[in-house]
């Protein structure tokens, strides 16, 4: 259905070295009148609602729980701003495995090299022993990305009366390619659902958006003519 939604031109495809040739005019979808949420409306729970996507539910499936019909997955598309919906919305197990084997490969025994491969190095919260106001002073903040020096070199902190050194890789950890693409994917689990009482509405506005305005290119609010 979106696609249906988006205005057509008509482009001269005569080569540019033909310049007194007659017009030769091509139908095509005008792809560069892109739709966009700002990303300020995000903020405003009066128009979303937050949504959990579980593994192997898709953007049709979404749709048509909330909108009553698959064919409505581009409204999700265009409210979460998904630039590629193929890799913006999180992929399904089998899917994303395939997608890393294919992204790093296998060894020689078929195995996925995204498995054993470092992709980076990852920071392990610690305390420094200290508490101040009843909460634990941390030595080392978790879940940050250092290098293969940090994880290789002593780590020195305070525990407010003395100096300790402990090694790099007790405070530090490798972070596998398939573990780092995993990650990823989950990060994009969550996405806004535009309420239903702003739906039609929503809709609406798309479709008006899409018109055409009347000008000299102007064939009708479907369909304009261009030169390239």
């Amino acid at each position: 259905m979106y696609f249906s939604l988006i205005p057509d031109i008509e482009y001269d495809n005569k080569p540019i070295n033909y310049p007194f040739s007659e017009a030769e005019y091509t139908t095509a979808k005008n792809f560069f009148r892109r739709y966009t949420v700002s990303e300020d409306a995000f903020g405003y729970a009066t128009f979303y609602n937050k949504y959990s996507v579980q593994d192997g539910i898709n953007l049709e499936t979404i749709a048509n729980l909330y909108y009553g019909s698959p064919f409505y997955d581009w409204v999700i598309i265009l409210t979460n701003n998904l630039i590629n919906p193929l890799y913006s919305f999180p992929l399904d197990t089998y899917t994303l495995d395939k997608y890393i084997e294919d992204l790093y490969g296998v060894d020689d025994q078929g195995v996925n090299i995204a498995y054993s491969k470092i992709h980076h190095y990852e920071t392990i919260e610690t305390k420094s022993g200290r508490v101040v106001d009843g909460i634990d002073v941390l030595a080392l903040k978790g879940g940050l990305k250092v290098d293969k020096n940090f994880y290789d070199s002593p780590f020195t902190y305070s525990d407010g009366s003395q100096s300790i050194t402990i090694p790099g890789n007790t405070v530090s950890r490798p972070v596998t390619a398939y573990e780092h693409e995993t990650a990823e994917n989950e990060k994009k689990r969550e996405i806004y659902i535009l309420k239903r009482e702003y739906f039609n509405v929503f809709v609406s506005e798309f479709k008006k958006g899409m018109q055409y305005s009347k000008s000299s290119k102007y064939i009708s609010n479907r369909l304009k003519k261009v030169a390239v």
